[in-house]
């Protein structure tokens, strides 16, 4: 049994993927070939945003959406312990400060009713500037972005919709990667969405900063690339890749569904077994992971592998708990829901083509550890 069975769906779509490898290996064009422009139009109608721009991860998604909103030393960015590091870490590499708010005990995402609080904080001590929100749509789940953009007008923030998790999903009917002046994700080949290798994507509505954020993905260029008019990044998203997600695109819609149908079968297998993921009404997940809650994680964990059932832990260690956030001067006990949910946390085999036998054999697994 495979955590995520890529080798299932590869099968599926092999003829087209190496159909439209062959025409990137035909024209020769590796470095922004016309796939790169296909892809991204064919995503930005699929998110319903007029601009996209295709990127080399979703770690430099991120950085290039704050380069384009001029993040500097003193400025400060908004954010949730519980993700990747990456969220937090292209803040520190642009050398702003990440403020970390607590998240929600049921969906894991940043909780908007801690997020007014920790502005005025942050801008009462007078030594650091608020500039932005980045707000994670964990697991496939978005996050509560009515009452974040309410709190980002009332102090003038602009918010980042960090996607890398929830592409393919939707928010009171709204597509994730649209939710945001600027929307972020990745193609990382686990993701709902993912490729042979690195990858992301980057959307906006706003003409402005789609002019940036193509100049920042090509070194800061203007009418060339020897036209440097910004600082920017190598960022560019590799054609292959772009070939690959094409052909992946075919079937992502009916994968989607797929995922949707893999949760109900968990859901009614697990309850009352283990803490399950909650879903808002308003809400579709991408289900990029099926994650659970059980105050002896570990036990279970131990257990699952014994009988050959794969299982990983997203996040054991918050982010304002890690050495590489030692300097914002952060304890053990200072963002307790995310502690506690860090302590039972564990994510369970998830992918669109997890067969009904093998959720069976997942779930009295679970059962027998009582």
């Amino acid at each position: 049994m495979q955590f995520i069975d890529l080798n299932a769906q590869q099968k599926r779509i092999r003829k087209e993927i190496e159909k439209r490898i062959g025409k990137v290996l035909d024209h020769g064009r590796y470095i922004m070939g016309p796939e790169i422009a296909e892809l991204e139009n064919q995503l930005a109608e699929y998110v319903g945003v007029p601009f996209a721009v295709g990127v080399g991860s979703g770690t430099d998604a991120l950085c290039m959406a704050l380069l384009a909103h001029d993040i500097r030393p003193n400025d400060v960015i908004f954010t949730t312990p519980f993700t990747f590091i990456a969220t937090a870490e292209v803040v520190r590499l642009l050398g702003a400060t990440p403020v970390f708010v607590d998240i929600q005990s049921d969906t894991f995402n940043l909780d908007p009713t801690l997020l007014d609080a920790a502005v005025r904080e942050t801008r009462s001590r007078g030594n650091l500037n608020p500039r932005g929100i980045i707000a994670v749509d964990l697991f496939g789940q978005a996050a509560d972005y009515d009452d974040i953009h309410r709190v980002a007008r009332a102090h003038g923030l602009f918010v980042v919709e960090d996607a890398a998790q929830s592409f393919g999903g939707s928010y009171k009917g709204r597509m994730a990667g649209s939710l945001a002046s600027v929307a972020c994700t990745s193609f990382f080949p686990a993701k709902p969405l993912g490729g042979y290798g690195d990858g992301g994507m980057v959307f906006t509505e706003d003409p402005a900063l789609h002019e940036s954020l193509v100049s920042i993905r090509v070194h800061g260029a203007g009418t060339d690339k020897y036209h440097n008019i910004r600082i920017g990044i190598n960022g560019r998203l590799d054609t292959l890749q772009a070939a690959i997600l094409l052909a992946k695109m075919s079937v992502f819609k009916e994968e989607i569904e797929m995922r949707q149908m893999v949760a109900e079968r968990y859901a009614d297998g697990l309850k009352g077994l283990v803490t399950l993921p909650r879903i808002k009404a308003h809400n579709v997940s991408a289900w990029a992971q099926y994650s659970v809650l059980h105050p002896d994680r570990d036990r279970i964990v131990a257990a699952l592998r014994d009988e050959g059932i794969p299982t990983a832990i997203y996040y054991p260690i918050p982010l304002h708990l890690q050495e590489a956030f030692a300097c914002l001067g952060h304890r053990s006990g200072d963002f307790p829901i995310s502690e506690r949910i860090a302590s039972e946390i564990f994510s369970l085999p998830m992918h669109p083509y997890l067969s009904a036998g093998d959720q069976d054999r997942i779930v009295d697994a679970v059962r027998r550890c009582g």
